[in-house]
Formats: structure tokens, C-alpha cells, sequence
């Protein structure tokens, strides 16, 4: 009987498991010495304790010591692999956590008693840990995203999914893989390149190229048969220790989305209904921070409506708020709620148009409103009611959810759940103006749909935050 060699791979190769393991170890150091910082800056003001172990007793309440846990909730969307190896959208991510920090704690200390609260002490906290982790974060995308410390992969397949995948991770700054090659059982394709990767081989010689080559990693980019060989061979590699992922799974890993146009017809039926059930306990919840949310949303509102009214009878008269059916769960129509941005013969033909960015039917108050996205104040009244979410799909028109089910592949399992004031696809894409971009943003509510859980909808709400402060509305 042949001995059977254990394939090793080399050790500064690291998983995406391994690079989150490793951002969250060094985000828990920098906190820990901000958090001892803080209270070093805290205690020099004090005249009476300075800085010791009596002041540590006395002087801090149990909660300041949770603020490490607290800014490490908060980085939770840096500790996608993708983002944590860009700089921009590193700084831009630490700078909205500190920004949110400093707006939550000031909400906290005006509503509280006079003087109750430590304000030099969170100041110093969130200085430190802004400072600190973004010296952290630019030190490990120094280090972490050389090519020394990326998986090395080939693609099973050079059709449209594997060449799609391949587009997809070359575009992608920096690189979260080194791309081998293809490996295809197609005599036609042997040695041919596409989308300028080499077809080096098939699968009698799948593991042979991995020896060769120190390959860690298989994407599996096959819809249609594949020959035994192929299948044998990818189970070998699995057993030396080689991870095998789907062409799906890592189009959902880099970009957040779903890969709509490369799905079969029946992958609601085989994947989305099963993966998309969320748990009693988180819809319960969900529901409770939407009660919280719509309650200070409705303060808000209250507090801004007469600027925001007379802005809008000073610029174009009446009306101030604007009703228009949506579409809601399960195809339910509900009116949505808005302070009126556009002018009042905006859609006097009667037609359901897109809105675009920079619209010029926005009245000059309105596009300032759309800007800070305060016209979308009085939805907290249909969050309260119930027919939105906090989070969710964006509620589309009766007319456009008709269209869109025509031309756009799996629109309506968007359907499955509330739409919602923000979302997943609200936050990283910008307003779709055609059915194209419809299908890109879909294809982040679908996802969303599957993944969704509380720590998901946190992070949709502090990035919201961020493009209000930002004025990065439509």
C-alpha cells in the first residue's frame, strides 16, 4: 500500500479566518493600552488619588471598563479581510467609529446628571484607541498584504463563472489572492488564457500543479457535469489539506453580494429559502430595536419639523410631507412617509421614474434634505406602524417592483423580509438609475436577507451615521 503524504502548506499563507483572528487579537492590545492610557490621563486630573490602585477602585464605574468591548463591537466592519487590506477604507472606518463614539457618548452626557460621567477619561479613551488602532490597522496592511502572506489559488473551471471570479479578483486592490491558473477538462481550452489567466492544465494533473506550484486553495467554478477525475482529484486535495470554496461563496466573501447572474433558476428553491430563516430571538430583537430606534427617530423628528417645514414652504409651498405606496413584506402595499424634496409636478404625467442622484426635479431645500437624509425623518412613524424596518431592502414602488420582476432574476425573494430606513445595499452602492444597478443592489439585499443577524444591523446603522455626518445621501 502507497504511504500517503500529509501536503503541508506553507505556515505564512494565512486564511481569512486566520488574518479576522489576528486583526481582532491586535485590536484587543491596542484597546487594553488605550483603556490604561485613558485612565492614566483621567487620574492626573484628579487632586486627591493621582494615578492609583485606589483610583482604579474608586474612581471608575463597572461600565467604563466595557468601553474596549464597546469599540471592538463597533470596528465589527473592519474585520472584513477585504476592507482591513485597504487603506482607505481603514482610515475611513476607524475615523466613523471614533466619530460615532464621540456622538453617542455626548448624546449619553447631556441626558444624564450633571457631572456624573467621566468626560476626560471616555475623551482620552477615544483618542487613544482612535490613534492606536489606526497605527495598528496601517501596520498590518503593511505587513499582511504582501504576497508572502496570500493564498495561492487555482480556479476548477475557465467558463463564465470562473472567468467572472477571476475578473473579480484582479480588480480588487490590493489582491486577496495570487492567482495560479485554470484547470479545465476541456481539450479546446488547454493552454489558452482567459481573462489573462492561463488554462495550465486538467484534472490528471490537478494535483501534481498544487504540489508544484504550493497551491492552499481550490475555487470550484463548475455549474454544469464534470468528469470523475476531476472529482477524485479535487477530493484528494481536499484530504492534503487543500481549501476547497464554491465560485458563490467567495463572490459573497470579497464583495458582499450575491452573484445573481450566475445562479441557476432553481437556487431560491436549493440555497436562498434555507439560508435566508432567521432565529425567533433575532427577530424578536430586531422588532425591539426598531421600537428604540423609531422612539428617539420620532425626537428627532419632533425637534427638526418646524426648520425642516418652513424650509420647504419658504422653497415650494405645500405640502410638507409627501405619501407614496410602497411596496412592503410579502408584496404588502403600505404609504411610505417623507418630507416632500421634489417639486410638486415632479411626476404630473403620472409615470413612476427612478431617482437619480443630483435630481433635477429635488427642489434646492430638497436636495440638502436629501443630502442629510433627514426627508426621511417621518419614517420612523412607518417603523413604529410597523410596515418598515430599521434595517432592510429598500421599499420600491408598485409600478417598479413590476418592472423589475421582468427584467431583473430573483427580484422578488427581496420580498421575503421588511424593507427597511437603511441597508445593506444602501450603504454600499449608490442610488441604481437603471435596471442594471437594480441588479447590483439586489444582489446585496439578497445577501443581506442570508447573513442578516443583529451585529450586521449594527454595522448598517453606524456606517448610516457615518454618511449622514458625511453628507453622502442621494
Amino acid at each position: 500500500m502507497a504511504e500517503f503524504h500529509q501536503y503541508q502548506k506553507p505556515l505564512w499563507r494565512i486564511t481569512a479566518r486566520e488574518r479576522r483572528f489576528i486583526l481582532i487579537l491586535g485590536d484587543l492590545i491596542v484597546v487594553s493600552i488605550s483603556l490604561i492610557i485613558s485612565l492614566y490621563f483621567w487620574s492626573m486630573g484628579d487632586q486627591w488619588l493621582k494615578f492609583s490602585w485606589q483610583f482604579l477602585k474608586e474612581r471608575p464605574p463597572n461600565w467604563y471598563y466595557l468601553l474596549p468591548v464597546l469599540w471592538i463591537g463597533l470596528m465589527f466592519e473592519l474585520y472584513d479581510v477585504r476592507r482591513a487590506g485597504h487603506k482607505d477604507d481603514t482610515i475611513r472606518g476607524i475615523l466613523t467609529v471614533a466619530g460615532f463614539s464621540t456622538v453617542l457618548y455626548l448624546v449619553i452626557f447631556f441626558i444624564s446628571e450633571p457631572k456624573s460621567l467621566p468626560r476626560r477619561g471616555v475623551a482620552a479613551f477615544i483618542g487613544a484607541a482612535t490613534v492606536l488602532t489606526l497605527l495598528w490597522r496601517l501596520l498590518y496592511i503593511r505587513i499582511f498584504t504582501t504576497p508572502a502572506f496570500l493564498r495561492r489559488v487555482i480556479v476548477i473551471g475557465a467558463g463564465r463563472a470562473g472567468t467572472s471570479i477571476v475578473d473579480i479578483i484582479q480588480e480588487i486592490n490590493p489582491s486577496p489572492f495570487t492567482l495560479i491558473g485554470y484547470v479545465d477538462d476541456d481539450l479546446e481550452k488547454q493552454g489558452r488564457s482567459f481573462s489573462g489567466l492561463e488554462v495550465i492544465g486538467d484534472s490528471t494533473k490537478l494535483l501534481e500543479i498544487i504540489e508544484k506550484e504550493h497551491v492552499t486553495d481550490l475555487i470550484f467554478a463548475i455549474s454544469g457535469e464534470m468528469k470523475p477525475s476531476l472529482y477524485a482529484a479535487i477530493l484528494k486535495a481536499e484530504e492534503r489539506g487543500i481549501e476547497v470554496t464554491t465560485m458563490p461563496t467567495i463572490y459573497e466573501e470579497l464583495l458582499g453580494r450575491v452573484p445573481i447572474s450566475l445562479l441557476d433558476d432553481d437556487w431560491i428553491l436549493r440555497s436562498f429559502v434555507d439560508r435566508s430563516h432567521a432565529s425567533g430571538s433575532y427577530e424578536l430583537g430586531k422588532r425591539m430595536m426598531d421600537l428604540l430606534g423609531a422612539f428617539i427617530g420620532l425626537i428627532i423628528l419632533c425637534a427638526f419639523f418646524p426648520f425642516i417645514s418652513l424650509g420647504i414652504i419658504i422653497d415650494d409651498g405645500f405640502p410638507i410631507i409627501f405619501k407614496q405606496k410602497r411596496v412592503g413584506k410579502s408584496g404588502k402595499i403600505f404609504h411610505l412617509l417623507k418630507f416632500r424634496s421634489m417639486r410638486r409636478d415632479a411626476e404630473k404625467d403620472g409615470v413612476a421614474r427612478f431617482a437619480v442622484e443630483n435630481d433635477e426635479r429635488a427642489t434646492r431645500w430638497g436636495r440638502f434634505l436629501r443630502k442629510t437624509h433627514l426627508d426621511e425623518l417621518p419614517q420612523f412613524l412607518n417603523i413604529l406602524k410597523g410596515d418598515l424596518s430599521l434595517v432592510g431592502p429598500r421599499a420600491e414602488r408598485p409600478e417598479l417592483v413590476e418592472q423589475f420582476q421582468k427584467e431583473v432574476p430573483f427580484y422578488r425573494a427581496r420580498l421575503f423580509i421588511k424593507p427597511g430606513l437603511t441597508g445593506w445595499a444602501q450603504v454600499n452602492y449608490h442610488y441604481a438609475s437603471n435596471p442594471e444597478e437594480t441588479a447590483v443592489k439586489l444582489e446585496y439585499d439578497l445577501y443581506y436577507i442570508m447573513h442578516r443577524n443583529i451585529l450586521l444591523d449594527i454595522l448598517i446603522l453606524v456606517r448610516t451615521v457615518g454618511q449622514v455626518i458625511g453628507f453622502r445621501g442621494i
